[in-house]
């Protein structure tokens, strides 16, 4: 059971969608809306438009949309019910204690007791670390330069040598094997049954952003392989979209995050001073860590190790980052491997200078290209400076574009290279199309995933358009059609909430969207109020609205004739009745009058 519509309609209306998005972005009155760049995709003009009198946002750019609630999930990566408590608390509404129903309840426990399981086993780790079997694994640590403080701060703790220390102490709680299974805390094989995942392991708890236990990295005491051991994804786990030290740095007072590579270098950084390092789990950047990073930051300082992994980890990085909307530099720590190493033989302070000193990362990107080629010959200078145009391609703005040019042909003016020179190969690989790799799609607009419009499509997207913006509108409308003929399922289950709030005499697509609870749904059905067609004068108007009905009307009518049983007879009725209203509708086409406004 859900919280009924009346509390979530309060909610909603409770919370002005254009006082609460401008809490995260720079909103500019346009009109009856308000526009800004788009905080989903990465965008130098903007496309993010926010309508108050429909209460609702939508990105003509990446296809973003939906209401305050929807804002609320995608950006905070909130479900439907942390977004409704959420906006409750900032409107100061009190939500009811809700029943739920037994298969959300039972979904609801087991995460709960999956956080328990995480808890409980974070704080044997922290005790087993202290006692007299994880002296050693202490002694580690504190030889790492990690005081006492910063081993608290983080939690750190010891899984004993024993291979199911831990599953005793879980199972001494009354834990099922099943749940315990589920919390990736353990492994199971016919020969030795259930068994701890990690043993003889230092332990570091992994927290999500609100400092909650949500996973473990442990580092093998000895020569054991493999080193570093993570849990594997769970139901509270997603390595993808979770920063290590993301609960700490997120509240740092600097104006932008240093993402490395391992714990030590996050919690060396940590002790250092540094408290906004973060570092990615055991895995390559993705996007969503740069969405993460988004939230939290315009800038990333690119710290990984100075040998050839660390850059190819840095040159994959960069552009992740470029296309979620965060600018990045790149630091050097070079000679030294990693900021523990440099910490340790050169200070804090001389940190602080190389952070200062980070270079632009578009220009690291080009020096590390220039290692490729033998740039003592002209054939590896004419494909060096290839690639530097097609690096320059991926840049959208021709300003920022022209200003790389200047700076390319400033460092590497010795090989006789000049500015029109690198413009002319811009151009002519822009001419041939830029490779697939290159481009920088949104998550939104993947051409593979994306559906075709139609011209059927896009008629029932501007009929439920325009009955929205234009309520008046209906009563010409139920002539001809009804929620029925819409054929697509969504568009129907859309189209016949709004016919019904046009019937009551109230039409408010905000409040139809609190029934759709999945964000990538919700987009779908906001840009359905969004679809946009240039008419200047009625004749226009006129004649796209009666194009919209017959097409509307005989796409139903194909449907219904795809989908009849021939021992309908009634079903055959209604085909013959329909068959004749169309053609009616034909005829008069010309004679239909409506009035957008």
């Amino acid at each position: 059971m859900r919280y009924s519509d009346d509390i979530i309609e309060d909610v909603r209306s409770r919370n002005d969608i254009v006082d609460v998005i401008s809490q995260y972005v720079k909103l500019t009155r346009k009109g009856n809306s308000y526009v800004g760049l788009c905080p989903f995709h990465n965008e130098k003009t903007g496309s993010f438009s926010v309508s108050p009198s429909r209460q609702m946002y939508h990105c003509f750019g990446c296809g973003a949309g939906g209401n305050v609630f929807t804002f609320v999930m995608e950006y905070e990566n909130y479900s439907f019910g942390e977004a409704l408590q959420s906006l409750a608390d900032r409107a100061g509404v009190t939500l009811p204690k809700i029943e739920y129903s037994r298969e959300a309840q039972e979904k609801a426990r087991r995460r709960m007791s999956l956080l328990e399981i995480n808890k409980l086993a974070a704080q044997y780790f922290y005790y087993q670390l202290r006692s007299e079997n994880g002296k050693a694994a202490y002694n580690y640590l504190t030889g790492r330069g990690l005081n006492e403080e910063t081993i608290k701060k983080f939690g750190l703790g010891y899984s004993d040598k024993y291979s199911n220390d831990l599953y005793r102490f879980l199972k001494s709680k009354n834990y099922s094997d099943e749940l315990l299974r589920e919390s990736g805390l353990f492994n199971v094989d016919e020969r030795n049954g259930m068994y701890d995942k990690f043993w003889n392991r230092v332990i570091f708890p992994i927290m999500d952003v609100n400092g909650k236990v949500i996973g473990f990295g442990g580092r093998v005491m000895g020569e054991g392989k493999p080193k570093y051991l993570n849990s594997p994804e769970t139901k509270i786990f997603d390595k993808s979209r979770n920063l290590y030290g993301l609960h700490i740095a997120r509240t740092t007072r600097r104006d932008y995050l240093i993402l490395c590579e391992g714990y030590m270098d996050v919690i060396t950084m940590h002790q250092a001073g540094f408290t906004n390092a973060v570092a990615s789990l055991g895995t390559a950047l993705t996007s969503g860590h740069a969405s993460l990073l988004k939230r939290y930051t315009k800038e990333v300082l690119l710290l990984y190790d100075s040998d050839e992994a660390g850059i190819r980890a840095a040159k994959r990085a960069i552009p992740i980052l470029r296309e979620a909307g965060v600018h990045s530099r790149v630091v050097s720590l070079a000679p030294y491997k990693d900021p523990d190493e440099f910490i340790k033989k050169m200070g804090a302070e001389a940190f602080e200078k190389c952070l200062e000193d980070a270079r632009d990362s578009f220009m690291f990107r080009v020096s590390s290209a220039e290692a490729e080629f033998r740039m003592e010959e002209p054939q590896g200078q004419n494909r060096f400076f290839q690639e530097c145009a097609q690096m320059l391609l991926e840049l959208s703005d021709e300003l920022e574009r022209n200003l790389y040019i200047e700076a390319i042909v400033r460092q590497y003016r010795q090989y006789g290279i000049r500015a029109q020179d690198l413009h002319k190969r811009v151009n002519t690989l822009a001419l041939q199309g830029v490779p697939a790799e290159n481009r920088a799609q949104s998550k939104r607009s993947d051409p593979e995933k994306k559906k075709k419009e139609n011209g059927t499509v896009r008629a029932q997207k501007l009929m439920l358009t325009w009955l929205v913006s234009y309520p008046k509108i209906y009563t010409e409308v139920k002539k001809y059609i009804s929620s029925a003929d819409f054929a697509e399922p969504l568009y129907r289950q859309v189209a016949e909430k709004v016919f019904a709030q046009l019937e009551a005499g109230e039409v408010n697509p905000a409040r139809l969207l609190n029934d759709f609870t999945e964000s990538e749904e919700q987009c779908e059905v906001a840009s359905l109020f969004n679809a946009v067609i240039h008419l200047e004068t009625p004749e226009e108007q006129d004649k796209a609205f009666a194009d919209a009905l017959l097409r509307i009307k005989e796409e139903s009518l194909k449907q219904q004739n795809k989908n009849w049983d021939p021992a309908d007879v009634q079903g055959l009725k209604k085909l013959i009745q329909d068959k004749k209203e169309l053609e009616n509708l034909s005829r008069k086409r010309n004679t239909l009058h409506v009035a957008f406004e």
